[in-house]
């Protein structure tokens, strides 16, 4: 087994409800370039630590569960961003469409890129990807940049080629107030949307702060702890504005 095809796992969940459709297996990768305000999960940044699996014993680890996915449920590789275990998960996905499993990948898109070898890669791997789940951090680059530390760039042509691929996409857009919880950057966002062909999910995650005690165990300044989570109203609000109730092909899945 080489190097390529070893994959670094920060955590799993084996009963997910919110990460795709149906109860699923989740594993968390190690590792992330961008460095969101609002990120829960701190320790996956590191792209030296989590544990070594193959792409046979994580596929195994996530059968032993098979029983409880029903018709709708399977196997969602999150992270972190998995994108920077593409070969790993090429291997996994393959091995779990041959074992008829539904695959789903949770991914930010920042390491998505036209240049070779990736894009070869990542065609691959949609092959075997039944659904991916698109995270939009923010619609304006310049505030993306702040927010993340990286271009939203890579991330919305990686929307734009799995809509012109009609692969199914779920939209999910973290509501974090004095950032992202303004009318005028959700209607962007709304039209940017809109363009797309292959949506079939789109859901306003509103900023939480269950994550801070890692930022004060690992010593990293949490830069939102004067923001509070938003309203019910500017969740509502949000909503309205990203006309969620529309986008309702997951449900027929």
């Amino acid at each position: 087994m080489t190097d390529q095809t070893i994959g670094y796992v920060h955590s799993t969940e084996s009963f997910g409800s919110v990460d795709g459709p149906g109860i699923r297996f989740v594993a968390f990768m190690q590792g992330c370039r961008m460095r969101c305000e609002f990120c829960h999960n701190p320790d996956t940044w590191n792209m030296g630590g989590g544990t070594p699996y193959t792409p046979e014993e994580l596929l195994e680890e996530a059968l032993d569960y098979r029983e409880y996915w029903g018709t709708n449920g399977g196997i969602t590789i999150s992270g972190g961003e998995p994108l920077l275990h593409i070969d790993f998960l090429i291997e996994l996905f393959k091995l779990a469409k041959a074992e008829g499993v539904h695959t789903a990948l949770d991914t930010c898109g920042q390491p998505f890129t036209y240049d070779q070898p990736f894009f070869g890669r990542f065609e691959e791997l949609m092959e075997y990807t039944d659904l991916v789940l698109m995270d939009l951090k923010h619609i304006d680059d310049e505030i993306h940049k702040k927010y993340t530390m990286h271009s939203n760039k890579s991330i919305l042509d990686m929307a734009e080629y799995l809509s012109s691929k009609d692969i199914p996409m779920w939209v999910r857009h973290v509501l974090v107030p004095e950032r992202s919880d303004y009318d005028d950057y959700l209607i962007r966002l709304n039209h940017f949307i809109e363009q797309l062909k292959s949506v079939h999910k789109v859901e306003v995650l509103p900023y939480h702060k269950l994550g801070v005690y890692k930022y004060e165990a690992m010593g990293i300044p949490y830069k939102l702890k004067d923001i509070n989570p938003p309203t019910k109203e500017r969740v509502d609000n949000a909503n309205r504005i990203l006309q969620t109730e529309k986008y309702v092909k997951y449900k027929e899945q």
